[in-house]
């Protein structure tokens, strides 16, 4: 089926005029015919909210804040950690250990002082969501975990809020633009995210940025697109992504724009609850799988545990759920990998000894919560994993080892 893309209204009434340093500082849009002077004004009259300030979130601010957007929201409640740099853009070395809602407000006050940025150093739930991103004629999701994503797709369908979505892995990448519930009779496309994706996928099935890695220029690429695409809709200029998912593959260079319809058998109203957890993150991150916990070790425990080992007076497998890649960054000495997936489809279970208590790890302790679920469903009956994963092992016990 082919959608036909038409033009739409511009989304922001036009501003005041424009003060004689903003028409210097702005005259290269001025001269564009498709948003001159009432565009400009629009654009400064507009209050757009970004959600993640990380990777794509580092592109989309600074362009929209170059762009003269008068009231940027910021909703993060990350610290921006040194493996971020790499492509986190907006946020410098000098900033690790920041909020990065405050680093991200410095870089755009940097661009222009005059902007207006609402900081949100929050974790966005069910009950804070509608609050948080109200009283925005835009959102821009620049988040990377599902519940997240979700939970700001159902809010902005229930507020008739139009949002702009990315979303990137490795070399991969889409942007498509929402709008759930556009203004009734205007001809609007009413299409938003679960008509892409009914719903989140299990906890665990699909890895995050922090897993599986992500080329850090293509974050510029996708979220200068995502910028664009809201630059659009403020000024309705040009034909918006409503109604299409673009793809890249990175790799090969190839942009492929793929038709959306919406899905005329779910129910028109999200909500929220379905399918998510309480409670979401706003930046890069692992989730927490939910429903009840296995045995746990912290990582001083794991520590005695290993000396123990040495000495010949306990024996253990300890056992690495993480891919290679991961592991030859950081590992925990002793440990042998076996990847999660060869556990979830059983190729794996026979290098995890039965006769042996188990203790199972990863980067944060949600792959090795999955992975001990499964050994005990399979018959092992001594299974633990290390609570905060590598990371918490890292911090508590080998500070000198890198984080990622």
């Amino acid at each position: 089926m082919v959608v036909t893309r038409v033009p739409l209204a511009p989304l922001v009434e036009i501003g005041p005029p424009l003060t004689p340093e903003e028409v210097h500082r702005y005259s290269r849009h001025l001269l564009l015919p498709q948003i001159g002077d009432a565009g400009q004004r629009r654009l400064r009259h507009a209050r757009v909210c970004v959600v993640g300030a990380g990777g794509l979130g580092s592109p989309v601010l600074l362009y929209l804040a170059a762009a003269g957007v008068g009231r940027v929201g910021i909703v993060d409640d990350d610290r921006v950690e040194l493996s971020n740099l790499q492509r986190q853009v907006v946020h410098g070395t000098g900033d690790v250990g920041r909020l990065k809602v405050d680093s991200a407000r410095d870089a755009v006050r940097r661009l222009d002082p005059s902007i207006d940025v609402t900081l949100h150093p929050v974790r966005l739930t069910m009950a804070n969501v509608d609050d948080v991103l109200a009283g925005y004629d835009l959102v821009v999701d620049g988040t990377d975990n599902f519940p997240t994503r979700y939970l700001v797709n159902d809010a902005c369908v229930r507020l008739g809020v139009p949002l702009v979505w990315g979303s990137i892995f490795q070399f991969d990448a889409q942007v498509a633009v929402f709008w759930g519930r556009p203004p009734q009779g205007g001809g609007v496309l009413a299409v938003q995210l679960r008509d892409l994706f009914p719903a989140p996928p299990p906890a665990g099935s699909v890895p995050s940025c922090a897993e599986g890695g992500v080329l850090g220029a293509l974050c510029g690429q996708v979220g200068s697109v995502m910028a664009a695409e809201a630059v659009k809709l403020i000024t309705g200029a040009g034909r918006v992504l409503l109604g299409q998912v673009l793809v890249l593959d990175g790799l090969d260079g190839r942009w492929t724009a793929i038709p959306l319809v919406a899905d005329g058998s779910r129910s028109p109203r999200a909500r929220a609850e379905d399918g998510l957890d309480d409670s979401c993150a706003a930046g890069d991150g692992d989730g927490d799988e939910g429903g009840s916990r296995v045995a746990t070790c912290t990582p001083r425990e794991l520590q005695e545990r290993l000396e123990r080992r040495a000495r010949g007076v306990e024996d253990f497998a300890l056992v690495d759920v993480r891919q290679p890649a991961e592991r030859s960054i950081v590992s925990i000495p002793g440990a042998h990998g076996v990847p999660l997936g060869a556990i979830v489809d059983g190729s794996g279970l026979g290098d995890i000894p039965t006769g042996l208590p188990v203790v199972l790890y990863c980067r944060s302790g949600t792959r090795s919560e999955q992975a001990a679920r499964l050994l005990l469903a399979a018959g092992y009956r001594n299974v633990t994993h290390l609570d905060g994963g590598i990371l918490a092992w890292v911090d508590q016990v080998a500070p000198e080892l890198p984080r990622y």
